[in-house]
């Protein structure tokens, strides 16, 4: 079994590819944001970055969904930031079953995309700190790196490709 964490900084794509990805895998997908305690997402809402201590609680519940996951015998998709590296760890707690997808991207790329989306609760301000926090997956980190510039469609078989790969 296996699932896969869509992560990124905000305005990367993590849940347009995440859908894309699940309808062609036919996994089962969860939105991460979701799971987020009203607290930060008002805080988020208000222009504030997210502290490491504001993360944990949501982390854990990622962490759990993914699990669930597991226990059930069922492979999946989450959509979650995953920035540094310890939460890349609470995660992947397991160390196997797990595949981060990365989706990378430059700094006005993402600044775009975020000025163009609505009703999202994320402001285009918080996207620095989102930046400066970000540590990205290092090459001993089950992950696949996959840059934004190009199209959803592009960005999906790069995944379906990859994870062949990983599946070897």
């Amino acid at each position: 079994m296996t699932v896969l964490v869509v992560m990124g900084v905000a305005g990367c794509g993590k849940s347009s590819v995440a859908d894309l990805l699940s309808a062609r895998l036919g996994w089962s997908y969860m939105e991460g944001d979701s799971l987020h305690p009203d607290a930060n997402i008002a805080k988020m809402e208000s222009g504030q970055p997210l502290t490491d201590e504001d993360r944990w609680p949501w982390l854990e519940k990622v962490a759990a969904w993914i699990e669930g996951q597991h226990a059930a015998g069922h492979d999946g998709l989450i959509t979650c930031s995953a920035l540094k590296r310890s939460y890349r760890d609470v995660l992947n707690r397991r160390g196997e079953g797990m595949v981060f997808v990365y989706l990378a991207g430059e700094r006005l790329t993402l600044e775009d995309r975020m000025r163009a989306r609505v009703g999202h609760f994320m402001p285009p301000g918080l996207l620095a700190s989102q930046l400066a926090t970000l540590e990205e997956p290092q090459p001993d980190e089950p992950s696949i790196r996959v840059p934004i510039e190009q199209s959803l469609t592009e960005i999906v078989e790069q995944v379906m490709t990859e994870l062949e790969h990983h599946h070897r």
